[in-house]
C-alpha cells in the first residue's frame, strides 16, 4: 500500500487512488445538457434558497452523475441526476443546518416525505417543493423500472431518511459516535446506496437474488460506498469544520476520539483506509468483470463508474476550504467529551 502523497486542503495528506482507480475518468456527452436540465428543474421547483446555491449543486450533480453513469441514455441519466440533487437539497436543507438545532423539525419533515413513499398522494398539493419533486420522481422511476428494481430503490430512500435523523442526532457530539458505528451509517447520509440501486434502473441491466447475494457482489458494493464516503469526508472537512467552528461528525473526528490520534494522524489513518478499500474495489471489479454473466460484468462496470464519480467529487469548489495554511484550534483536540 502506498502512503498518501497527495496534499489536500491546508497541506493535509489526501489518498493516492491512482493505481485502482485511474484518471481520466470517462464522462457522457450529455453531461452539460443534463446539468442544464437541471437548472430549469430546480428553478421551476424551487428547491433551494439561491439561484447560486441552484447552479453549484446542479453543476456538481450533473457533472458527477454523467461519471457514474457514462453510458445512461439521457433520459435516465437526467431522471438519476434529480433523484440525486433531490436528496442532496433535502439534506442541505431540512438536514445539517435546521436539524442540528432542532432535530424534530426534520424528523417531522422526514415523516411527511416517508408518506410520499408510500403512496400517500393526499399529503402535500404541488405548491410543497419538496413534496412535489418527490412525488414527480418517483411517478418517473416506477415507470422505468421492474416492481422488484422500484421496491428495492424506495427502501435505499427510506435508509437515506433514517441515515439523515441519526446522523442530525449526533452532530453536536460527532466525538461519541465509535468508528464503527459511523462506518456503518456512512453509506446511507452520503447516499451512494441509492445511486447503486438507480444504476440498473437507467441502464437497463438487473442481477438476480442469486447474484445479488454472492459474496463477491456484497464485498464490491460495501468497498465502493465506504470509499465514496470516506474521501468525501476527507475533502469536506476542514471546510466544514470553518462553517461550525467545531469538529463535524466525519471519519477524521471519530478516528481521533476513538483512537487519540491528533488531527494529521487521524487523517493519514483515514487516507490509508480509503487505499486499502479501492484495492479490494479494484480487484473485485477485475472479477466480476471477468463473468461469463454479463448481469455482473454490467454490475462491475457500474460500480466502478460510481467509484470514479465520487473521487472525481472532492476536487469540486463545493469542498474547496480557506486560503489558510493552519489548522485551526477546534481540530486539533482528539479527547472525547460525550460522558
Amino acid at each position: 500500500m502506498n502512503h498518501p502523497s497527495i496534499n489536500g486542503p491546508r497541506g493535509l495528506p489526501l489518498p493516492d487512488l491512482s493505481a485502482a482507480f485511474p484518471g481520466p475518468f470517462p464522462s457522457s456527452p450529455h453531461a452539460d445538457a443534463v446539468e442544464r436540465h437541471l437548472r430549469q428543474w430546480t428553478d421551476k421547483l424551487d428547491l433551494l434558497p439561491t439561484r447560486g446555491a441552484r447552479r453549484a449543486l446542479c453543476n456538481i450533480t450533473g457533472q458527477g452523475v454523467a461519471r457514474a453513469l457514462p453510458d445512461a441514455d439521457v433520459d435516465g441519466l437526467a431522471l438519476c441526476a434529480e433523484l440525486f440533487l433531490w436528496l442532496v437539497a433535502f439534506d442541505d436543507v431540512h438536514g445539517e443546518a435546521t436539524a442540528a438545532e432542532d432535530p424534530v423539525l426534520l424528523v417531522d419533515r422526514v415523516a411527511e416525505v416517508t408518506r410520499v413513499l408510500a403512496g400517500d398522494n393526499a399529503l402535500a398539493g404541488p405548491d410543497d417543493p419538496v413534496t412535489a419533486g418527490l412525488r414527480d420522481l418517483l411517478r418517473r422511476l416506477r415507470a422505468r423500472a421492474t416492481p422488484t428494481q422500484y421496491l428495492r430503490l424506495a427502501g435505499h430512500l427510506r435508509d437515506n431518511l433514517v441515515g439523515l435523523v441519526w446522523e442530525a442526532h449526533h452532530l453536536n457530539q460527532p466525538d461519541c459516535v465509535t468508528v464503527q458505528t459511523y462506518c456503518a451509517m456512512r453509506p446511507y447520509t452520503v447516499f451512494v446506496y441509492t445511486l447503486m440501486a438507480t444504476a440498473p434502473i437507467v441502464l437497463s441491466y438487473d442481477l438476480s437474488d442469486d447474484q445479488r447475494a454472492s459474496a463477491s457482489v456484497r464485498q464490491l458494493e460495501t468497498a465502493v460506498a465506504n470509499l465514496a464516503g470516506w474521501v468525501n469526508d476527507l475533502a469536506s472537512h476542514v471546510r466544514e469544520a470553518d462553517r461550525l467552528r467545531a469538529a463535524p461528525l466525519s471519519l477524521p473526528t471519530v478516528l481521533m476520539a476513538e483512537h487519540r490520534l491528533s488531527f494529521r494522524q487521524a487523517f493519514e489513518t483515514a487516507s490509508h483506509m480509503c487505499e486499502e478499500e479501492a484495492a479490494v474495489a479494484r480487484e473485485l471489479v477485475r472479477e466480476l468483470s471477468a463473468s461469463r454473466t454479463r448481469p455482473l460484468a454490467h454490475h462491475a462496470a457500474a460500480m466502478e463508474c460510481i467509484a470514479h464519480s465520487f473521487i472525481w467529487h472532492v476536487d469540486h469548489d463545493r469542498y474547496a476550504a480557506g486560503p489558510s495554511q493552519t489548522v485551526p484550534p477546534h481540530l486539533t483536540t482528539g479527547s472525547p467529551s460525550c460522558p
